[in-house]
């Protein structure tokens, strides 16, 4: 899988291949995004990241490309190129709440000042000024609250790409398992044709899955070879 040469064997078999892509890979700005976000470079904090259906809580990590970490990572195997990704900035917060408590007990505070509580302080004020939000808690109507709740909970961001192969860790996509024996790996149309590991469209997890299926399926291989 690290190479070409294993789909182009099977090609050359006629075994079908999907499609093949880097995956569990950071994930780029568009350009005007670079010059919204770029600051941000070296911020980690805890946040949701969704595509679609799949939701991944965990580290994300802000670079001067785009958006790495733990949970981009993982979501980069289900994003879809072109799609937009959501984010949760606040995944143990309800900020809409927080806000009409702070209202109440802190009035004249800055939302800036008390958003560095949950938030890096770079975090909190880049996406406060972008949205034109920075000015005391009393200001603020339920609302606006509810709105500006939205943006930190529902940051939506649609990558431009992938850092690509250099930078992941593994290749989704690869030789269709339906074309092999699952007890052997054998092709099912070419005898004594094995196919294992990477080279196969099987994608893991981070946490050495993809390791322990390449390490499994070569065993089960050679016992039969």
């Amino acid at each position: 899988g690290a190479t070409g040469f294993g789909y182009e064997i099977a090609t050359q078999f006629g075994l079908a291949v999907t499609p093949c892509r880097p995956a569990l890979v950071p994930l780029t700005y568009q350009p005007a995004d670079v010059k919204r976000y770029g600051s941000l470079s070296g911020i980690s904090i805890i946040a949701a990241a969704a595509a679609g259906r799949t939701t991944f809580t965990d580290s994300i990590l802000f670079t001067h490309k785009g958006l790495s970490g733990p949970a981009i990572l993982q979501l980069s195997s289900y994003w879809t190129p072109g799609a937009p990704i959501t984010l949760d900035l606040l995944p143990h917060l309800r900020l809409n709440e927080a806000i009409l408590k702070w209202k109440s007990e802190r009035p004249n505070a800055a939302l800036k000042t008390l958003l560095r509580e949950h938030l890096p302080e770079r975090l909190a004020h880049c996406f406060l000024d972008l949205h034109g939000q920075n000015r005391p808690v009393r200001q603020f109507t339920e609302r606006d609250a509810v709105a500006l709740a939205r943006i930190f909970h529902q940051w939506q961001i649609q990558p431009g790409g992938t850092e690509g192969y250099g930078k992941a860790e593994v290749t989704r996509g690869g030789v269709d398992t339906r074309e092999l024996s699952s007890k052997t790996f054998e092709s099912r149309k070419v005898p004594g044709l094995y196919f294992i590991g990477e080279v196969l469209d099987v994608t893991g997890w981070l946490g050495g899955f993809n390791f322990q299926w390449a390490w499994a399926s070569g065993h089960c291989a050679g016992l039969f070879v």
